[in-house]
């Protein structure tokens, strides 16, 4: 009886510990699935008070950056992106969609005057679901057209190279906003090159240059074309501000010296300055020039103009295999080459080039030397001397120089009159030693083991020695093309590129630019007063008369002034 009992209480007690255990686990169960409930909801409400955050910054953000564009626009908001296009056209004027005129005119941006943008580059990284703009890769510009297809801006090579300065991505992406510009009123450049402060009236080049830009901006390089010559300028500082507007408006332009030297620009058209009656010794390799300038004074000028003294060019080439060639002008044409030079000379070897001014009253002034390697490396040392001219030359006597001897007779050989009492001793010996050369119009007598290193140009008849005669039919005969598409020869090339070639530069009659020339002109009247194209043009502008006020055409004023005003 004991023993079940005994059993009966040992199987309650186990039973009831089972379910105890089962009770506890069960709440374990339940307060882990109450805490994993806890914790999902807690990290659900943190997410969502992120996500709230996020887009609370985001139109903080939006509004933010809104605010700057209408303060940037003065009102105007315009902040668009877009794919970046070249186009080829001078300037910084830019190319934007038809609807982005139409959003501009909507905001009423068409009745603030000239439209200015700034553009700024977006990097190809992506962060969450933005882009990052580059900020320091930035300019600013103006506008050309809206002609652009939807989705693309098309920029100008100046805006370009500005903008993407390091490297083009394969889909480049520029932001685009209006902003509001100050008037500059101070600019200050600087040349990354040596030469450009040779040119002549350097800062009417420059205000040419930037009279097709619309705005300035500080770090941006500014492109100057003077013929087919590019220079780089940078802009180092502006006033009022790092961007500015350079329409209807007068700027100060500073230009600081280049940091570039004189013996590293070898293959750059640098002008190295030369003193009268010193030596500068260099080397020019072959196709290669070397740029020099000297100037001559008023007081120096006075005895070259009366003929009691002449400016010497003398070139010492060492004798080493190499030869050159010197091209002299005056300025302004500051770079003379094989094609445009008012003075050269092409010897072989050394050579002195004689300086005589087709006006004697152009003398004096700034003279440029170009130094040209012809075949070779060529080492040469040259020098400019004014060198006085003696009143009576060796061998002048006062008697006619036609007057012969009435006792003389005439050589059949040499042609020259010879004393009738020595004239057979005299035929004997010139018929046996000395020659004439048969060549029509030549006639000169040479030495007959000298007569075979005589040669004529089979083309123009000009008689050098056999060694020079490759020489001159390279230089003289060889054909030529000009930029403009003619192709001549050098004498012909010369002439064509001095006074027809429509790429040759000029000085503007009216607007005082130095520009090219371009072609004939239309108007037969202005083919008469020897105008070219853009002079035909730009005398086309009216302007009011000084004496009356009326609106004459530039060209016509000097007709005005004497047929209306009876002025000289």
């Amino acid at each position: 009886m004991d023993f079940e009992l005994r059993q009966a209480r040992e199987k309650l007690e186990r039973e009831q510990r089972e379910r105890m255990q089962r009770a506890k686990a069960k709440a374990e169960r339940e307060r882990r699935a109450k805490a994993e409930a806890a914790r999902r909801r807690e990290a659900l409400e943190a997410s969502h008070r992120e996500r709230r955050l996020d887009a609370a910054r985001a139109q903080e953000e939006a509004d933010q950056k809104m605010e700057e564009v209408i303060q940037l626009g003065k009102g105007v908001s315009f902040s668009h992106m877009f794919e970046a296009l070249q186009y080829d056209g001078p300037g910084d004027k830019i190319k934007l969609p038809p609807s982005s005129f139409k959003e501009l005119s909507d905001e009423g941006a068409l009745d603030k005057g000239p439209m200015y943008f700034r553009l700024s580059k977006v990097k190809d990284t992506v962060q969450g679901a933005t882009m990052e703009q580059d900020t320091e890769e930035a300019t600013c510009c103006g506008v050309l057209e809206f002609t652009a297809r939807e989705g693309s801006a098309e920029l100008p090579m100046h805006v370009w190279n500005n903008l993407f300065r390091s490297d083009t991505p394969d889909v480049p992406l520029i932001e685009v906003k209006y902003v509001s510009l100050p008037k500059g009123t101070y600019a200050k450049l600087k040349p990354e090159g040596a030469g450009f402060s040779d040119l002549p009236n350097h800062r009417a080049v420059l205000e040419t240059a930037l009279r097709n830009h619309a705005t300035l901006s500080e770090n941006d390089i500014v492109v100057v074309n003077y013929g087919q010559l590019q220079y780089k300028l940078k802009v180092l500082e502006l006033k009022p501000a790092s961007n500015v507007s350079v329409l209807e408006t007068d700027v100060e332009v500073d230009i600081e010296g280049s940091d570039s030297v004189l013996d590293n620009e070898e293959n750059q058209h640098v002008l190295v300055p030369l003193e009268i009656g010193k030596v500068e010794s260099s080397v020019v390799g072959e196709g290669k020039f070397r740029y020099y300038k000297f100037s001559v004074e008023e007081s120096v000028s006075e005895k070259v103009a009366s003929g009691r003294a002449n400016i010497e060019v003398k070139i010492d080439t060492d004798a080493s295999g190499g030869d050159t060639d010197i091209y002299v002008s005056r300025h302004p044409l500051v770079f003379p080459t094989q094609h445009r030079h008012e003075w050269s000379s092409y010897e072989m070897g050394s050579k002195v080039l004689i300086l005589k001014p087709h006006d004697s009253s152009l003398v004096s002034g700034v003279y440029s030397i170009g130094v040209y390697g012809f075949k070779g490396t060529s080492k040469y040392q040259l020098s400019v001397a004014i060198k006085d001219v003696n009143s009576q030359r060796i061998g002048e006597h006062a008697s006619a120089p036609g007057s012969v001897d009435v006792d003389s007779v005439l050589c059949r050989n040499c042609k020259r009159h010879i004393a009738s009492r020595s004239a057979h001793l005299h035929e004997a010996y010139c018929m046996r030693h000395n020659v004439a050369c048969p060549h029509e119009g030549c006639g000169v007598v040479l030495r007959k083991e000298e007569a075979a290193d005589h040669v004529h140009c089979n083309k123009c008849g000009r008689a050098f020695q056999q060694r020079e005669m490759e020489k001159h039919m390279k230089v003289f005969h060889e054909p030529l093309q000009c930029p403009c598409g003619v192709v001549l020869e050098k004498e012909d090339m010369v002439q064509h590129q001095s006074s027809t070639c429509p790429l040759r530069l000029i000085v503007c009659r009216f607007c005082g630019d130095t520009v090219h020339a371009g072609g004939e002109p239309v108007d037969a009247r202005d083919r008469l007063r020897n105008m070219c194209e853009h002079e035909s043009i730009c005398g086309s502008r009216t302007a009011p008369c000084d004496s009356c006020g009326r609106s004459v055409m530039l060209k016509e004023m000097d007709i005005h002034l004497i047929a209306v005003h009876q002025k000289s």
